[in-house]
């Protein structure tokens, strides 16, 4: 395993030097290295609130210290349940419970055991070879943008129909950029941890990165990757105290927001409301819908499951149907049509209620352990690795944790989690 580590770190450093050597990126930092430095130096960044500003969520024990402790997975999954009208069924209230329950046992029980007298990190990660693997996938998530929008000859925010033309092959790349902000934004932590940019440097950075995941993603019309890729710069600013506890506060606000005007956007430009509509009748709508998929899914799954671990599998690439589009099968008998099946959806189709205690002791072990590190270390690969799975936990709320690519996150945690435990122990 280290013989494959080595050889990638040594093909994207490789990849990475010649770049930043090449007349076209020189040019590039250049400039932003100029914008950079009139950024620091600018008269109006006076009258931007400092940290002080709105002291008494700073002086909050728990705004401040346990925003993204991973138990705000089940906080926001109840929120979203509270913003539908529709009532669940005695079935799946027993169904959540049992997941709640399993969940907190992970976080706050199991990683707590296995982590207790852990107190230095064992696998340490050079940061020179984390950037360029975040750098060498943000080159093919770039390079894949252009192909996608070629593929469909125009802009799909400008016109979304046409959204729906964009082939996954092309898209799936594009996403990469997700990955790639979480390992390039962690090496400038890095580099502010070590004193050798300042505060108003890295936050710079930070939003320069911010702005190109906007660009690529908004101009395909994505509104998940585009949270992400926003949730990551504020979960990394906020455990590397880039990133004041007031303005997390914000940026969740602005977040929610982002929800609600892309989908009220999306929605209005495909006719399917007018723009009379309330914009916060689309937030709700949705959770609506997909509150009724899910007490159809803990309907058919009971308390064994119906696909036994088939509707995981589908998310392998070269699968007949994906796995939203199979949850469109089992519900509506559609397969042309993907639906999101909700964070613990998979989990009691394909295993029931037991696969739902499994299932999410299991995501709540990988989180609290994730948590449990980066407290104890505050080492800025382990705050990247974090605020990565972290995310796409607190986006799956909804659509599901049914990603190849996203699964291969989670794995990459476990297996990293675990050699740290296994060490740690010895």
């Amino acid at each position: 395993m280290s013989l494959i580590y080595s050889t990638i770190i040594s093909i994207v450093n490789r990849i990475s030097y010649e770049f930043h050597k090449s007349y076209l990126f020189t040019t590039i930092f250049s400039i932003l290295s100029f914008l950079e430095t009139q950024w620091v130096n600018s008269y109006f960044k006076r009258f931007y609130p400092n940290e002080n500003f709105l002291s008494i969520l700073n002086r909050n024990y728990i705004i401040k210290n346990h925003v993204f402790n991973p138990l705000v997975v089940i906080l926001l999954f109840s929120i979203f349940l509270l913003l539908s009208i529709n009532s669940i069924t005695s079935s799946l209230a027993v169904t959540l419970l049992i997941g709640f329950i399993s969940f907190f046992i992970g976080v706050s029980i199991i990683a707590k055991f296995l982590l207790n007298n852990s107190n230095r990190t064992i696998i340490e990660f050079k940061r020179d070879d984390i950037y360029s693997l975040g750098f060498c996938l943000m080159l093919v998530s770039i390079v894949f943008f252009f192909i996608s929008i070629a593929s469909v000859g125009g802009i799909p925010i400008l016109k979304p129909s046409i959204r729906y033309l964009l082939k996954p092959a092309f898209t799936m790349p594009v996403f990469l950029i997700i990955p790639a902000t979480s390992l390039v934004a962690s090496s400038y932590l890095k580099d502010f941890q070590m004193k050798k940019i300042t505060r108003s440097q890295v936050r710079f950075r930070f939003l320069f990165l911010l702005a190109i995941d906007c660009a690529i993603l908004l101009t395909l019309g994505y509104r998940t990757p585009l949270l992400a890729a926003f949730l990551i710069i504020i979960i990394i600013g906020y455990f590397g105290n880039i990133v004041s506890p007031w303005e997390v506060v914000i940026g969740a606000l602005i977040g929610v927001g982002a929800i609600i005007g892309i989908g009220y956007f999306r929605s209005v430009k495909e006719f399917t409301i007018t723009t009379a509509t309330n914009p916060l009748n689309t937030l709700q709508n949705r959770a609506d819908f997909t509150l009724h998929v899910l007490n159809l899914l803990d309907f058919l799954g009971g308390n064994f499951g119906l696909t036994h671990g088939n509707l995981l599998a589908s998310t392998i690439p070269g699968s007949e149907l994906g796995p939203r589009m199979l949850v469109g099968k089992l519900i509506a008998w559609r397969s042309e049509v993907t639906i999101t099946p909700t964070l613990i959806g998979q989990m009691v189709i394909d295993f029931g209620k037991v696969g739902v205690a499994v299932e999410m002791c299991i995501l709540g072990f990988v989180l609290g352990i994730g948590f449990k590190i980066v407290q104890k270390t505050k080492d800025y690969f382990y705050i990247g690795l974090y605020s990565l799975i972290l995310t796409y936990s607190i986006l799956g709320i909804e659509t599901g944790i049914l990603d190849v690519q996203v699964i291969g996150y989670f794995i990459i945690a476990i297996f990293i989690y675990a050699i740290y435990i296994v060490k740690a122990k010895n």
